[in-house]
This record gives structure tokens, sequence and C-alpha cells, in this order.
């Protein structure tokens, strides 16, 4: 194997490739080249570093020096300062917001400083696309271990380790794998949800991006603990990168004999194989998965009986997200006790949450369970964006809630975020502020669940769109006092009497926001006014005569011409034909056009 002096880790996830990372990459391999250091020097492509806000992310090792916001042009500058010179491009640093330093090391960043890496352990560190990379720290070393224990040796060390399933559910997962253990039969399979659908979620898709091997090698564990030999896939086909990844990983496994026949001289035959899904949010569901990927429509079913005795083609079948599987490697080889070490009492470990919306460190993060959204939002996500104030921040995507200022202190697990009315969910966590309006906010989710109901039960289908025309009519200054009684009444029943965990959860939106944000449905039914300003209904565009000097700049750009007045009087604007598209209010050069 080559030996390097120098390694350039650039980001290779989906984010920094749509902003150009790749051409980034080639440049700095021929600016290498063309200083004849392309023999010591080596550049290798990763998976997502984390702090999406920041990237493209360029990383120098072993320095470990940091590189933000990289362009292809500042590769030459790169490797002529910093691996010619051995002096670091100083622009191309972090500084730190409130110590404004500058910060070189991600180590001292606090985007990194209360995180714990273990489901994104690889993710930024090793290229995915080789599988030495993976071996080389630690990888398959777990999957060898387990050949040395029966299979419910295995089981019982997940169990005791306390790790509960990622997509949202929080199911043992330990007891997941023993239910299917348990029940004979001439063929068993393990399938792996990949099918990630939350609005603003992105953590399953950056760990297959950045680590496949370890969902394959968690799957071949579980295969092995409950007597399967086929691993199955189900991956939304939105995700190019990532099954091309999955693809590439799935070969070189084969070629080492770590997937196929005998695995290891073990006697255990395991291969993997992908489905793919088409988007469908209803998908995430467990039994729904499985009908997609029989080729039926994807649409759930009562249970029991649970997947573990009867699933995929009718035979025992064990389900966990991409999240969970990344997990098991590392239980096996650093034990359950370290990792029931970490997090709370009920809630072992950590979670990868996506960390979005009006949030100035957008990116993804691992943190351990009991962290209070608190440290997540101005620590790790570094405040809200523009020195506006906090809001609210939506955990668990269209099946969580609305969490407000009072929740902020909340340690993050499944059983609070379930207690203070939201829930964890697959790991989105999107972040609002004092301009977002809450009532459009349950709308946008009930729009989601709306759409993406598959129509099987009527809670769901009928309910959740009633849901949707009650809001809306909110929205446009219609809504009556009735309305909002109706809403709490309604969303009762569907979470009563729908038939999977889609419609049982979605209008927790709805809930959450009239609970903590109840004056914003009063001011809308009562005042007809959106006090976010957010609802185009409820806004009407002035001029205040005081200080509009009669410019017509207004005038000239308003597309439906209902500005009217004379050059250097003040103008009018006529509300009944105005479109309210703000078109007058950006021109204004005088501050003379409010929203009332």
């Amino acid at each position: 194997m080559e030996k390097y002096k120098m390694h350039i880790l650039i980001c290779g996830g989906t984010g920094c490739r749509a902003s150009a990372s790749e051409l980034i990459q080639t440049n700095l391999e021929n600016a290498l080249k063309a200083k004849g250091l392309d023999d010591e020097v080596q550049v290798v492509t990763t998976g997502c570093f984390g702090f999406c806000e920041k990237g493209p992310i360029v990383k120098i090792l072993p320095d470990n020096t940091f590189y933000i916001e990289v362009k292809p042009e500042d590769a030459d500058e790169i490797i002529e300062e910093h691996i010619v010179k051995g002096r670091q491009v100083m622009r191309l640093l972090y500084t730190d917001p409130d110590k404004k330093e500058i910060v070189s090391d991600a180590k001292n960043m606090g985007f990194y400083k209360k995180q714990i890496r273990i489901a994104l352990r690889n993710c930024g560190f090793i290229n995915p696309e080789n599988i030495d990379e993976y071996i080389a720290r630690d990888g398959y070393g777990a999957l060898g271990t387990c050949f040395e224990m029966t299979p419910q040796a295995v089981i019982d060390i997940i169990k005791e380790s306390g790790l509960r399933g990622r997509g949202g559910g929080g199911f043992p997962t330990g007891l997941k794998w023993e239910f299917a253990s348990k029940n004979d039969a001439d063929q068993k399979y393990v399938v792996c949800n990949a099918d990630e659908g939350d609005p603003g979620a992105f953590m399953d898709r950056s760990i297959l991006e950045g680590d496949p091997h370890s969902v394959l090698e968690a799957m071949a564990i579980c295969g092995y603990t409950m007597g399967a030999d086929l691993g199955v896939i189900y991956i939304r086909a939105e995700y190019p990168l990532a099954i091309e990844r999955l693809k590439v990983a799935i070969k070189q496994a084969r070629e080492y004999g770590l997937l196929g026949k005998d695995i290891l001289g073990s006697g255990f035959n395991f291969d993997v194989e992908m489905r793919y899904g088409a988007g469908a949010f209803v998908c995430g569901e467990e039994t729904a998965l499985i009908h997609s990927m029989e080729g039926l429509r994807g649409e759930p079913t009562v249970k029991p009986p649970f997947p573990a005795e009867s699933g995929y083609n009718g035979k025992p079948t064990n389900v966990n997200n991409v999240e969970t599987f990344a997990n098991v490697p590392v239980i096996i080889n650093k034990g359950a006790k370290w990792f029931s070490s970490i997090g709370t009492e009920k809630s072992k470990g950590t979670k990868v949450f996506a960390l979005a919306g009006k949030i100035n460190n957008v990116g993804l993060i691992e943190v351990p369970m009991g962290t209070t959204l608190r440290e997540v939002i101005y620590e790790i996500g570094g405040g809200i964006k523009d020195g506006k104030k906090f809001k609210a921040v939506q955990t668990g995507g269209p099946s969580g809630g609305c969490l407000t200022e009072k929740h902020l202190d909340t340690a993050i697990d499944f059983d609070n975020l379930l207690a203070v009315g939201s829930m964890m969910g697959s790991g989105g966590m999107i972040v609002m502020d004092e301009d977002d309006c809450m009532v459009s906010m349950a709308k946008f989710y009930l729009d989601f669940t709306v759409e993406e109901s598959c129509g099987k039960c009527t809670p769901c289908r009928v309910g959740n769109k009633r849901l949707y025309e009650l809001l809306d009519k909110i929205t446009e200054g219609k809504g009556t006092m009735e309305d909002i009684d109706l809403l709490r009444n309604l969303s009762a029943v569907i979470k009563d009497t729908s038939l999977c965990g889609l419609g049982q959860t979605s209008p927790n939106p709805v809930l959450s926001t009239i609970d903590n944000f109840y004056d914003e449905y009063i001011s809308h039914v009562k005042d007809h006014k959106c006090v976010a300003g957010q609802c185009k209904a409820l806004m009407q565009y002035v001029v205040d005569p005081e200080l509009c000097v009669g410019c017509t700049l207004c005038a000239r750009n308003c597309p439906v011409d209902c500005i009217a007045g004379e050059r250097k009087e003040a103008h009018i604007i006529d509300v009944e034909k105005c479109i309210k598209c703000g078109a007058c209010m950006d021109k204004c050069k005088f501050n003379a056009i409010s929203i009332q």
C-alpha cells in the first residue's frame, strides 16, 4: 500500500458536490501534480463532515486544518501556501462568531465540541468507496467477533446496550432481533429502511454516502443472529449518490468474501440486494415498505402479525433503519456497557439530527441522548440567523410537534420529547424564528401528510384533508372560534382511529401549535391579523405619506398597476387590486411602505 506524508480530505456528500467539490478535488490533484507532490500528498473524497452551512469543506491531515467555503479557484493557493510553504490559508479558516477568534482545528469549534460521533464515526474520515479504509478503522471486525459467539449471545449484547430503533418508533433493537430469531422458517430476511422521507431530513442519506460498509456489516450481523441469508436495502431512488456508493460497497464486500457464501470461513451465508422506492413517505412504515418491496401498493397493514413473524414474502423479517444499523458494529467492538454509559436511563447512546431552518450552523449533528435543545440550538447550531428571536423548533418532522422557548432546557430523548407534545422521529430538527407563522407551519405539515397519505384508511385520507381545509380557512382570515375547537376534536379522532403511524401522528403539528401558540390562532380568527406577516390574505401593504417622496419607483415596478400617485406626491395602494407580491416594498428606497 502507498504511504503518503499528508492527506487532503474533501467532502464528497451530496451538498458539497452540488457546490463543486468534485471540481475542487480535480483542481487540488492537478495542482499537486504540477508541483510534483502527487506521490507524497493524497486527495481523498469522504462523506459528509456535518458542517453543511460552511461547505465545501477541505481538511488537511496530519495537522487537522479545517478549511471552509472552499471554491475551485482556491485549490492552487491551498497547495502553494499550505502544502509547499507550510502556511495556513487564513481567509479559509473558520472564525468563531462569539469570540471573534480564528479556529483552525475542528475539535475546537462550537459546532463539534458537544458532539459524540458513533453512527457518523467514519463520515468525513474515510473514502466510502474504499473498503480497505473501512477495514483499517475496525471495519468487519465486529462481524468476525460475532462468529465466535452464539447468535443469542450477540442478541444479548444488543439488548444490554439499550439500543433503540432510530427510525422514529424507538423499539428496543435487541428485542426486535430476538423476536425474528425465534420464528422458524426456511427463509428469513433482514431489511434496511433507507426510505428517508421527512422534510429537511438527510441523516440516513449522509451515512450511506459516507460509510456504507457499516450498514452492510450490521445487516450481516443481524442476519447471523436470526438465521437470515439475505438482506434487502429499501432506498428511495432520489438518492443517486447513496445508491452508487452502496453498489460499490456491496461489490467490494463480495470480492473480499465479507458477503456471499461461507463468510470468513464461518459457514454463514449472507448477501445484500437493493430495492428502489418512489419517494412515498408512508413507505417509512415497515409493513408499507415491505408491500412496496413485493411490488404492491405501499400501504400499511394491521399488526399483528408483525414482520418478525410474517414479513417480506410472508417470511420472518427484521426491519431497522440506516442509523440503527450504523450503531451495531461499534457496540460489538466496544461493548454494551460502553454504549449504555452514553445517554439517559431509558435512551442510550447518541442521536443524529439534521439541523435546519433559521439557524446559523445548518448541518448534520450527532449528540448524546440527554443533550438539551438549548445546547443544540445555541451552542452547536450557533443561534438564530441574523440575530432574530427564537420562536420554535419542530422535532420529528411531520409526525412531531413545535416546541417553544419554555422547552429549550428539555433533555432530548424518546420519552422527554413525547412528554412535551413532540417526538424524536427519525431526527429532523427545523428551527423557526419570529418571522414564522405557526398556523402556516401547521398547514405546511398537513399539506405534506395529505399528499403522502396512502388513502387506505378513512381517518387519515379524509380527516387530514379536513384538518388542512380548516387551517387554510383560518390563514385566509375566514376562520371562527368553533373552527379551532373542531381542529382539536378532529385531531384526537384521527390520532385514535388511523391505521398506521402516519395518520396517528399527523395531527401533532396542529395540536402542538394550538397548545403553544394559541394566541396566534386567536389573532388570525378574531383580529384577522398574522403577527408574523406571513399569511398573504391577512396582509395589507400601505404607504406612509410622511415618508413617501413620490419617486414613482414602486408604481413602476408594480406588476398589477395598483399604485397611484403623481410625481413628488404621496402614493396610494389599492388594497383590492394588490396581489401582495412585495415588489413595491423591495424597491422603495425610503422605507415608506409597510405591512399592516
